[in-house]
């Protein structure tokens, strides 16, 4: 049975920079849910950010806390930390928080701190493709349903 790295805060833990969650009411995550397919992270804390923590955001390779604190080694120990969790369970697919800075798949904010979101893709979902898993973000998982009932 595939595995799925899923971003914590899609389950409703309180994981995310203001201590709030983003949780995904989907009949498909409670049946990967029962069926014990879904290992979740939040990259930022495995990474040794706290919560709450200052809001952050993708510059370019760097990532910066609204302080103005480079924040990136932080973001990296946490997508290292999510590679080795999908490593150890032979996972290929990633359920990940779309426009975060370790986990957009596609959109992140545009490192300006002003709400707006631009093409790219958080850190660790960029090591995660790196490595060959492949990365879905909230509003995809459907087409990852699709994809593990083949």
């Amino acid at each position: 049975m595939d595995k799925i790295v899923v971003s914590a805060c899609l389950l409703g833990a309180r994981v995310r920079h203001d201590g709030g969650h983003k949780r995904v009411d989907s009949d498909l995550l409670a049946r990967w849910r029962d069926e014990g397919r879904l290992l979740p992270i939040c990259p930022e804390e495995a990474g040794g950010l706290s919560t709450p923590r200052p809001a952050a955001e993708r510059q370019g390779a760097r990532v910066i806390a609204r302080t103005g604190a480079d924040v990136t080694a932080e973001f990296e120990k946490g997508a290292d930390a999510a590679l080795a969790l999908a490593a150890a369970h032979q996972c290929r697919y990633a359920l990940l928080k779309e426009a975060s800075p370790s986990c957009g798949s596609s959109l992140i904010h545009d490192g300006k701190f002003q709400g707006r979101k631009i093409a790219g893709e958080g850190v660790t979902a960029a090591v995660l493709r790196a490595a060959g898993l492949a990365v879905f973000s909230e509003k995809e998982i459907e087409a990852l349903g699709a994809l593990l009932d083949q």
